[in-house]
């Protein structure tokens, strides 16, 4: 659910929330704009030209009744079209070509829409069926052009809560900061604490006492996101499924099960070697003792010892207890305590260290890269795990440039009072990564 963007904002990144969410009405929800896209092949001729004839009615130009399809005008009558096109404009200047147009299969792409002050990307995608009008638009982001860390610095620092970014280079033993904005703030991960588990895996499959193609039973069900919460109770998996569902889809019930496979002891002291004070929840745990405001208060005020002996006491409760899918319905819960924490320079430690724990988990990392592809086609190789809950999201992503060059970007807002803005915060963390690019 996409929520209201806080004034004080940056005009192109308010223009990003806001173009997302005209897409999101026309096409698949966000979350698959993140997936790897389909493996490129020779685009029609017609996705050209339908993307080259974008950029005029962008300008404000006709021809918005014949270039798009009924379902996308029904989504998006004109008037709401025209109104965002010249919020576009006023954000980015005029529309003037298509500057980078990467196929996603036949009928679709990734394009960048050049203008005077800047560049949007999105995806387009085309009817099959002629006259092939376009039948989706999606812009992920926009970027003022001659963008610098200054701006991206100023951006981050102008949002309400805490908010916090660091570009780290991986060219030694420990990540040296390019830029960083709070980076040693230790702050909620929300999922992306499942960096921990897949580290603890990695450990143990080069320890030996692991292997990727070892199969397990699923274990209980936890909350989505994920698939496995549906699956029939003691499903056969193996470690590298429950490994890739995890990071990729942040599947809860993938998460728990691997967990609990590898010991709450040997997650809990990886953890803490890249900044985590345990004991390291499970979903299920995290969304039972936020079920409850006394759990909520013993564990707030409890030391890792009183932790861990809570969640024994309630180990019972825990196990049997019926999760109610709406509990943040209402805004954030307990996200200042019940949670897993992490600054950005631990993060970048965690980063280093995967990149160097083999091509499974890389492989792994890669499944969902985070950004758009236009983002990803300027690097060698992009690798990502995020986490969010109401007024918590944490972005997390691991790069090597074209040049050979490793990066680690982590990045994070909180706000314990109201919701954050995934579509806000994404666009600033891809703008960041993008000055590394080269």
């Amino acid at each position: 659910m996409l929520r209201a963007v806080a004034k004080r904002l940056e005009a192109q990144e308010l223009i990003a929330a806001l173009a997302l969410a005209l897409a999101l009405a026309v096409l698949a929800p966000v979350a698959a704009v993140a997936q790897t896209p389909p493996a490129a092949t020779a685009a029609d001729p017609a996705v050209r030209a339908r993307a080259d004839a974008l950029v005029q009615v962008l300008a404000g130009r006709p021809g918005y009744d014949t270039l798009f399809a009924a379902a996308f005008k029904q989504a998006v009558p004109a008037a709401r079209f025209a109104a965002l096109t010249q919020q576009l404009r006023t954000a980015l200047g005029e529309p003037r070509r298509i500057e980078r147009f990467e196929p996603l299969g036949r009928w679709a792409a990734t394009i960048v829409i050049g203008y005077d002050r800047g560049t949007a990307t999105g995806r387009l995608t085309l009817d099959p069926a002629a006259p092939h009008a376009i039948s989706g638009l999606l812009i992920t982001g926009t970027a003022p052009r001659g963008d610098t860390v200054a701006r991206v610095q100023a951006a981050v620092a102008a949002l309400p809560g805490t908010a916090q970014i660091g570009v780290y280079a991986l060219d030694g033993a420990t990540p040296t900061p390019v830029f960083e904005t709070k980076g040693d703030t230790r702050t909620p991960l929300g999922s992306a604490f499942k960096l921990w588990v897949l580290a603890e895996a990695a450990r143990q499959v080069a320890a030996g006492t692991l292997r990727w193609d070892q199969v397990v039973p699923v274990g209980p069900p936890s909350l989505p996101s994920g698939l496995l919460q549906g699956w029939p109770a003691g499903s056969p998996v193996t470690v590298q499924t429950l490994a890739t569902l995890m990071i990729s889809i942040s599947d809860n019930t993938a998460t728990d099960t691997l967990l609990t496979l590898l010991g709450r002891d040997r997650v809990d002291a990886t953890a803490a070697a890249y900044g985590a004070r345990g004991p390291v929840l499970t979903t299920r745990e995290a969304f039972v003792v936020k079920s409850d405001p006394a759990l909520i208060a013993a564990w707030a005020k409890g030391d890792a010892t009183q932790r861990r002996a809570l969640l024994t006491a309630q180990a019972t409760r825990i196990a049997g207890a019926t999760l109610d899918p709406m509990m943040f319905s209402a805004g954030p819960l307990a996200n200042d305590s019940v949670e897993w924490f992490a600054a950005p320079r631990d993060m970048a430690r965690l980063m280093a260290s995967l990149k160097d724990a083999g091509p499974v988990v890389r492989g792994i990392l890669a499944v969902n890269h985070g950004v758009d592809p236009a983002s990803v086609a300027r690097f060698a190789y992009v690798g990502f795990k995020g986490g969010s809950e109401p007024g918590v999201i944490a972005l997390n992503l691991l790069a090597q440039a074209k040049t050979g060059r490793w990066y680690a970007v982590g990045a994070s807002w909180h706000r314990p009072d109201a919701a954050v803005d995934e579509a806000t915060f994404l666009p600033l963390v891809t703008r960041a990564l993008m000055l590394v690019a080269e």
